[in-house]
């Protein structure tokens, strides 16, 4: 599988722990970056994975910052982009079987490293139900038109 992933200077401790993750998974990574620890700005690296994920060059995105809220907004003003902050892999199943969630966002302040492992393995293996979930994803995709 193919992952775009991104963080900015708050999120790239834990950006590095998923990026470790998921290529000892086995999945090919598209690091947008940030690679080091001067301070920029998240909406960069939101739009970057985003536009990756809308374009097909990517199956899924992630993104990291300080809490995940800042790149999940940056994310979701790409049509076809579903952003979700995650805290758990509950949220994760749900937010693909449900929601057809393309990418995931984690808040290196709040949210731990295993969580944040065990709810992204969790978000990339879940497949989504569709059924009457697609009508509903129509019509938030609706919304961006």
């Amino acid at each position: 599988m193919i992952i775009a992933l991104g963080s900015d200077h708050a999120g790239l401790p834990l950006k590095r722990a998923l990026l470790s993750a998921l290529e000892a998974q086995g999945h090919a990574v598209l690091d947008a970056g940030t690679h080091d620890e001067a301070s920029v700005d998240y909406p960069d690296f939101a739009h970057a994975v985003a536009a990756k994920v809308a374009a097909g060059e990517a199956e899924f995105g992630v993104l990291v910052c300080g809490s995940g809220i800042g790149m999940s907004i940056a994310a979701n003003r790409h049509p076809a982009i579903r952003a979700v902050v995650l805290h758990n892999s509950t949220e994760a199943r749900l937010t693909r079987a449900h929601n057809d969630a393309n990418i995931a966002c984690f808040g290196a302040r709040t949210t731990g490293v295993e969580v944040a492992l065990d709810a992204l393995t969790t978000f990339l293996g879940t497949a989504f139900e569709g059924g009457r979930h697609e009508r509903r994803i129509a019509k938030i995709e609706t919304a961006l038109t």
